[in-house]
């Protein structure tokens, strides 16, 4: 029997100064304005904050950016990068928003199919 994952409304904050160098795992939303070197699975909605830097893989529901990633990228749902965004890598997601003065480098895939194409985008390790 397969087990269900319960997730909550629940906000996990990295904060500005902080660093997390490993994977981070989480069943509901996250905010990070400090930096983190690993992957994110996240369940929920994660927020990069300005002053946020990512050097890894992102997978989540719905990912908003106004700092910088460094990594594969994807979000079931949506993808906004804010004017100050800064991301180097491939996304894969179903709706893409990008502000002017935001910077994307890489390869975008979209579409409805983007949920079974999850593994695609981030390498299992």
């Amino acid at each position: 029997m397969a087990k269900e994952i319960e997730t909550t409304n629940a906000i996990n904050l990295i904060s500005a100064g902080t660093q997390v160098k490993g994977d981070v795992e989480t069943n509901s939303g996250i905010r990070i304005d400090g930096s983190v070197n690993g992957k994110l699975d996240i369940k929920g909605k994660v927020v990069i904050g300005a002053s946020g830097q990512i050097v890894g893989d992102i997978i989540c529901q719905t990912l908003e950016v106004s700092g910088q990633i460094t990594g594969n990228i994807h979000a079931a749902e949506l993808i906004s990068l804010k004017a100050t965004a800064r991301v180097n890598g491939e996304i894969v997601t179903r709706k893409l928003a990008i502000e002017p003065g935001a910077v994307f480098t890489g390869a975008c895939k979209m579409g409805t199919d983007t949920d079974a194409k999850r593994k695609e985008a981030v390498p299992a390790k």
